[in-house]
């Protein structure tokens, strides 16, 4: 499906798309549960509510509030290193947690393999990846292998040049070890030397205590009862501005929204703008968005469009989330519409879409510079996640090929196809 010129012409001559980003960027990082989450959930009612032309429905989420008080790591000689705390990560004893550090690498299920007769009782060093790269293993599954063998607690460096690195440990409720984020400088100091390896101290501080964020919803109905949900996360990390994860994906949503709404009433299926929060913390927004719904519902949601991290390169793919009848759909319409969009088809549980497309409904995700290890992508979860590594020829691309493809989902016959 070819976008209507008019429309077209309203998503390439957005002149407040920039200016989104720009906002969404100066309330800092957007981490749950702090005052820059606040402001930005609040400037996205208003947002959202012009874009659209309708007041948001405003769904509580509650959820387990987590914030850190003091995240300290001593090395070998007495000295401090740079560190920052995993989100959700538990808190050490009070005296601290000492124990000899165990180098295994990246952190692959073969590296743990091979070392699972030495991780008990040490503390497990591993390495960031990629985030958007086939074959990358998520900081997820490398805490959980870690807590699994028996670590006591948990270190992952940042990638090459970009410093510190941050990110959720994944845990779910009491369960979990320390985590703490380091340079790769840090990292190297902590190989193995003539008197073995070396014994760090983490001391971790936390308080937790029940929270409550919200997830936004404005909608507007199309022709028939059925609905394509475009969706982005507000949230983000307290290193930096969350430029790219995910200010990108919320400004190129806003954009693709004003595009879209005049037309919406007469689409075959109506137009849901969904934001959701505390993404970062295991995807807890839209988890509960969906399992919220009941069977007929999900029924009726005939397609996820997620923008995640939309910003950062000029090339995009598509995470069709093991969807096969999505793939022909997505090729048709950059084709019909003069851009390149490379579909990837295993399910990457990395964003939002995941909880759409385990519960059945088709979803994707639209990421910028996948498998580009020079793309700005490199940066996300660094203090380098700030506005100066996205251009605007960038996200008026995103929000191009996001108006396309909600666009042609509102519009297609049989959605029945994308569910093979």
């Amino acid at each position: 499906m070819k976008l209507d010129p008019q429309i077209l012409a309203r998503v390439a001559g957005d002149t407040d798309l920039w200016p989104d980003f720009e906002s969404l960027c100066d309330f800092g990082g957007r981490l749950s549960g702090t005052p820059s989450e606040r402001a930005s959930l609040d400037w996205l009612k208003r947002r959202g509510a012009e874009a659209m032309g309708v007041l948001a429905k405003v769904v509580p989420v509650p959820y387990g509030g987590w914030t850190a008080k003091r995240a300290e790591l001593v090395m070998a000689d007495g000295r401090p290193a740079a560190c920052h705390p995993l989100v959700r990560t538990i808190a050490t004893p009070p005296g601290g947690l000492s124990a000899e550090v165990i180098d295994i690498g990246r952190g692959t299920p073969e590296e743990f393999e091979a070392h699972r007769d030495e991780i008990a009782g040490r503390i497990v060093l591993v390495r960031h990846e990629l985030m958007f790269a086939a074959g990358t293993v998520h900081r997820r599954r490398k805490y959980d292998a870690a807590r699994a063998a028996g670590a006591v607690g948990f270190l992952i460096a940042g990638p090459l040049n970009a410093g510190l690195v941050t990110g959720s440990s994944g845990r779910n409720g009491a369960e979990g070890i320390p985590g703490l984020g380091i340079t790769p400088e840090t990292a190297a100091r902590l190989r193995p030397g003539p008197d073995g390896r070396p014994t760090v101290r983490m001391i971790i501080e936390t308080d937790e205590a029940p929270a409550e964020t919200e997830t936004l919803l404005f909608d507007l109905p199309g022709t028939t009862d059925e609905w394509v949900v475009l969706s982005a996360h507000v949230d983000g990390h307290d290193l930096a501005e969350s430029a790219m994860d995910n200010a990108s994906g919320v400004a190129t949503a806003l954009a693709a929204a004003r595009a879209l709404a005049p037309v919406a009433s007469k689409m075959r299926r109506g137009l849901r703008l969904a934001f959701f929060s505390v993404e970062e913390w295991a995807l807890t927004g839209s988890a509960q968005y969906v399992e919220a719904m009941s069977a007929e519902e999900r029924s009726r949601i005939a397609l996820n469009v997620n923008l995640d991290t939309v910003g950062g390169s000029a090339h995009f793919t598509a995470l069709t989330s093991g969807f096969a009848g999505l793939d022909p759909f997505l090729q048709s319409v950059a084709g019909a519409n003069g851009f390149a969009l490379r579909a990837v088809r295993p399910l990457m549980t990395n964003s939002d879409h995941a909880n759409f497309a385990m519960a059945g409904i088709p979803a994707l995700r639209l990421v910028a510079g996948f498998d580009d290890p020079a793309a700005g992508a490199r940066h996300v979860l660094t203090p380098a996640d700030t506005r100066d590594k996205v251009a605007v020829g960038e996200l008026r691309i995103a929000a191009i090929i996001a108006t396309a493809l909600t666009a042609a989902g509102c519009a297609a016959e049989d959605a029945s196809v994308w569910r093979a």
